[in-house]
């Protein structure tokens, strides 16, 4: 299964060249859209749990793993150096975007904006499941835009900068755990592409994107959604077809061109 396939990364694959600038984009897009701009200030990363969960599922989705292991070509060595390279930048902007987080906190009313934030997760995890559903669905900086502005509170504003070293430690673990597990999969690439169904996992994904959501609505989902993906993890690999499959790194070369989102 190739990016190309993915109804998250095959529809950015045909906006940028190159696969660096091609994992920088799906993994930097929470960033840009405001989905995890939206879950720290919605308190998703209150704990330890809180923050692999949200690491794994934003940053180091079934999108990455499809790009890292499908359309990023190169040496090894070359593949584990990009990806390196696009996580240090990725905790850099999620430092920087944790940091003004409690300036934008200042002026919504919060509740009503964990409400949005949890509709963007629902969002993600339905365009993650099926590209169809995903094109009857709204862009997730489009929700993000409106949840801001019907949050919006300037009763009580502070338009200087205030600084949580708590949350920008935890907004950048969070990026370190995505940028970690995308490392990881580099790493063990020439295994998992031969022994590894994207599509399982990518579904698995959805689920446990699913269950962030409810979360977040305050429903005690515990650490379901990382039992789900590591659940979705096994189920997606195959030991037994490393010699019959075909490294699909080039068995899935071949893009298709999808509809920007």
């Amino acid at each position: 299964m190739s990016a190309a396939t993915h109804p998250v990364a095959g529809r950015l694959q045909s906006l940028v060249g190159g696969d660096a600038k091609l994992l920088a984009t799906v993994m930097g897009l929470p960033l840009v859209d405001g989905i995890f701009p939206a879950l720290v200030l919605a308190g998703a990363l209150d704990g330890p749990l809180d923050i692999v969960q949200v690491g794994l599922l934003v940053f180091g989705g079934s999108a990455t793993v499809a790009v890292v292991l499908a359309e990023m070509d190169g040496s090894h060595r070359e593949i584990v150096t990009t990806v390196a390279a696009v996580g240090v930048g990725l905790v850099a902007l999620a430092t920087v975007e944790a940091t003004l987080a409690p300036t934008i906190e200042s002026v919504l009313d919060i509740h009503t904006f964990e409400r949005a934030a949890a509709l963007v997760v629902l969002a993600v995890a339905a365009k993650t499941a099926s590209a169809r559903i995903g094109e009857y669905l709204p862009r997730p900086a489009v929700v993000v835009g409106l949840g801001l502005l019907v949050s919006l509170d300037l009763s009580n504003p502070q338009f200087e900068v205030v600084l949580d070293p708590r949350l920008v430690a935890a907004a950048a673990a969070a990026a370190a755990v995505g940028a970690g597990f995308a490392l990881a999969v580099a790493v063990a690439g020439p295994h998992l592409r031969r022994r590894m169904d994207i599509d399982r996992f990518r579904f698995g994904s959805a689920v446990a994107l699913g269950l962030l959501a409810l979360s977040i609505l305050g429903l005690d989902v515990g650490t379901a959604p990382l039992a789900v993906v590591g659940v979705a993890a096994l189920f997606a690999l195959e030991p037994g077809c490393a010699d019959d499959r075909p490294d699909q790194s080039t068995a899935d070369s071949t893009p298709h061109a999808d509809a920007a989102d």
